[in-house]
């Protein structure tokens, strides 16, 4: 898994555009907060995503420890996504998948998102989701589904560790994990390793996965 990972990482630096698609994992992790602020009856104001792969979700809610699971929420669930994908394409299910990445994409431009940079991202990645699902030859659509699924693999493992690091030195910096310890009391530190144990263990599913259906299953015949 680790060796995967690792790889995967490397390679993805070097792709053109890779800086773009890593903003998938980066709109996950705030529609994860959202859709936990929304399940707690509070109120999602507004998504910001930023070109450096960063993103800000603004939420009201009526208790404070509310912040808990919607804190808990952003690394869990962009490492569950990755699984998802991962059992997708196990599935051989890889148009389903695009076509889940689109819809959230659509719903994030439509209902939340709502700076400049982040509207022109998710209504272009739809877009060009969209045709790839719909237009592309499998062997590219299939590639272009285990792009997205690789990066979403990488940066959901990826992320924890940067902000393990940040812990370290600048607590306070450390996002989600600065917030909990604000809630809970418990140092940063802490929450970041929680994070990053939970995303090495889903990262080791998502592979296992990639895996099986590399070496078992009989061959099935897709086409557009």
């Amino acid at each position: 898994m680790i060796l995967v990972v690792v790889l995967t990482s490397i390679l993805t630096r070097f792709l053109p555009f890779s800086a773009f698609f890593r903003n998938v994992d980066t709109l996950v992790h705030e529609l994860s907060h959202a859709l936990i602020t929304l399940v707690l009856s509070g109120k999602v104001m507004v998504i910001y995503l930023y070109g450096n792969q960063s993103g800000v979700t603004l939420s009201s809610f009526a208790e404070n420890w509310m912040s808990i699971p919607i804190s808990l929420a952003g690394y869990i669930g962009s490492a569950l996504f990755a699984l998802l994908l991962f059992f997708l394409y196990a599935k051989r299910k890889e148009r389903a998948g695009l076509i889940v990445v689109t819809v959230l994409a659509a719903i994030a431009a439509a209902l939340f998102v709502r700076n400049g940079y982040g509207i022109f991202w998710c209504a272009g990645f739809a877009f060009l989701t969209a045709l790839v699902a719909y237009m592309a030859p499998p062997w590219l659509r299939n590639g272009y589904y285990m792009l997205i699924a690789f990066i979403c693999l990488v940066e959901s493992v990826v992320s924890p560790f940067v902000i393990l690091s940040l812990s370290l030195y600048n607590p306070g910096a450390a996002g989600d994990a600065a917030n909990l310890a604000q809630v809970t009391h418990i140092p940063a530190l802490v929450w970041c390793l929680v994070f990053t144990a939970i995303s090495l263990w889903i990262a080791k599913l998502s592979t296992s996965l990639l895996f099986k259906r590399g070496f078992s299953g009989k061959p099935q015949a897709s086409g557009r």
